[in-house]
């Protein structure tokens, strides 16, 4: 008896043991979203967990994601998806909208966010997140930026917190900001009562701490935690966290802030993850709480072109406190998790290196940016011809919309190719393959005329003049048809390519300067993206261009 009970033992040991090395078949990626998707937010509702990002005075805004393991992402909309919502026409690309929150409460999806130079902070609801979204509802009382709805579903009360101006709009430093809430309304969509202030400069106001802001609160064993951003978006950004056992405070921080920063790290470190910050917790699948993030990944220093990407890392809790990592150690470009992997058909990769081919026969795909709103006379989509594109005298070096249609650049090592097919009839209609950061600084590699002949021409744009800077021109035989663009980003620089038989590229020009597009030389908050663009440079035209496809392919050394 003895005997058989232990081999019933070993057997269920070993079983359980099987069991759990079968069940641990993920292993997060980061970033889990690649490229220009800064500001995260997250909401779970059952099963499934949504995603959304700030998108500037890009258009269509706020692009929605929806993954129901944290790790394979598939974008299913975009919540401001009509110009009748609202536009971004005269607004730089690097102001628009900042900092979406999403919530959801009793069968209503909510969405939180600042529209920075024109209509404030509004709020935004759908009974399903891949859309639609309602119209925009201003909340002109909430002044700041970055608000978020809490739901505390024990007193059946919502909350809206965000950041706002030192007390009584005296700052004492440069960066001196507050944490502020009111009550809100959800069903009426309006503030409630009188604002409250929660945090005042941060976590430590001796120390004289900026830009405390993206605040959220998470209710757990009777504590009320208020977690934000602090140190601004750059190299010196953290998420810090305070609690109370009432939602109204007074609040007291964690003395092991903050819970999340990589800023004591060696800058010259090998394959650097920067600017950590600007997070949001939520449940996985295993009962495991994880930590959703902005970083960066530079090429050098702080200098890079793909933007603020997502990333993801586990929430440890010790003595009722949360903690990510707050400096000693790098954040991990992969954390094994123990649930299985869920992946959704028809989803574009989004992390690790990849490669995908886009046509333009049916529907463009959610992922594509347009400026500042969305006009759809100006593009068509068929099987023949793929994506015309008519020349509009606008350029993208104006605050306008132009025709040009933007693709996120999501690897430091990348490929972007298209094959173009256009007859320029003047030296001032232009069409092609462009990397942008934003109006001042771009590449662009297009067809066009030059004393009557077609040319293909490079061009540097001039930063706050409306001009470029011919870097580059070689002659097209008047044989020459279709002609294949690429641009290839190699960290920091840029090559371009041209080819006029399908097969063979020939080389237009090698080692560009990277750093001019990078974020911190712009001094912007987006990433760069590939796009077609053509345009007849401010004179009326009835020309077209069309673009066959566009590939895309990644292959980042962090991720082999």
């Amino acid at each position: 008896m003895k005997k058989k009970a232990f081999s019933t033992v070993l057997t269920a040991f070993w079983f359980i043991l099987s069991t759990s090395l079968l069940a641990q078949t993920t292993t997060l990626v980061n970033p889990i979203l690649t490229g220009f998707y800064p500001d995260p937010s997250v909401v779970k509702v059952g099963p499934d967990y949504y995603l959304v990002h700030s998108t500037f005075s890009y258009f269509p805004g706020i692009p929605v994601f929806h993954s129901q393991d944290l790790k394979n992402w598939k974008q299913i909309g975009n919540v401001i998806d009509r110009p009748s919502q609202m536009d971004f026409m005269g607004e730089r690309l690097t102001r628009g909208l900042f900092a979406p929150a999403i919530s959801y409460y009793k069968g209503t999806y909510y969405l939180t966010c600042t529209d920075i130079d024109h209509d404030g902070n509004f709020v935004v609801t759908a009974k399903n997140p891949a859309g639609p979204w309602s119209d925009p509802v201003k909340i002109p009382q909430v002044r700041g930026i970055d608000p978020s709805i809490y739901f505390d579903e024990a007193t059946d009360k919502a909350y809206i917190l965000y950041n706002s101006d030192a007390p009584n709009h005296k700052p004492l430093y440069s960066g001196h900001r507050t944490i502020r809430m009111y009550e809100f309304d959800y069903q009426q969509l309006k503030v409630v009562g009188e604002e409250k202030q929660l945090v005042n400069g941060g976590v430590d106001l001796s120390k004289k701490p900026v830009w405390i802001e993206a605040p959220h609160i998470l209710k757990r064993n009777g504590w009320y935690y208020l977690y934000a951003a602090e140190g601004g978006t750059s190299v010196n950004h953290s998420e810090v966290v305070l609690r109370s056992r009432d939602v109204w405070g007074p609040y007291v921080p964690f003395e092991g802030n903050p819970i999340l920063t990589q800023r004591e790290l060696p800058a010259d470190r090998k394959d650097a993850i920067t600017s950590a910050g600007h997070a949001q917790f939520v449940d996985g699948p295993d009962g495991q709480m994880y930590c959703i993030f902005l970083a960066v990944r530079p090429y050098e220093g702080d200098y890079y072109n793909t933007g603020r990407e997502t990333f993801i890392a586990p929430v440890t809790w010790k003595d009722d406190w949360p903690m990510v990592e707050h400096g000693e150690k790098a954040i991990a470009y992969q954390y094994p998790v123990n649930y299985k992997e869920i992946k959704q058909k028809g989803a574009l990769p989004q992390s690790g290196n990849f490669a995908y081919t886009l046509t333009f026969d049916k529907e463009l795909d959610p992922s594509f940016l347009f400026m500042r709103t969305l006009d759809k006379s100006w593009y068509s989509l068929s099987k023949k011809q793929g994506l015309t594109l008519k020349l509009k005298p606008e350029t993208v070096m104006e605050l306008g919309n132009p025709s040009f249609i933007g693709k996120r650049q999501q690897h430091l090592f990348s490929t972007a190719e298209t094959a173009l097919e256009f007859a320029p009839t003047s030296e001032k209609e232009k069409a092609g393959l462009i990397i942008l950061q934003d109006e001042g600084h771009f590449y662009w590699v297009c067809k066009s005329k030059s004393q009557a002949k077609d040319v293909l021409q490079l061009y540097k744009s001039k930063p706050r003049s409306n001009e470029m800077e011919l870097l580059t021109e070689v002659p097209l035989t008047g044989k020459t048809g279709k002609v294949g663009l690429r641009i290839s980003s190699l960290g920091d620089t840029y090559r371009f390519q041209y080819s006029t038989d399908a097969k063979n590229w020939l080389l237009l020009k090698d080692q560009v300067d990277a750093k001019f597009l990078s974020s911190k030389v712009a001094g912007s908050f987006i990433g760069c993206l590939y796009g077609m663009y053509a345009t007849s440079s401010g004179d009326p035209s009835t020309n077209s261009a069309s673009f066959q496809y566009l590939k895309y392919a990644g292959d980042d050394p962090m991720f082999k």
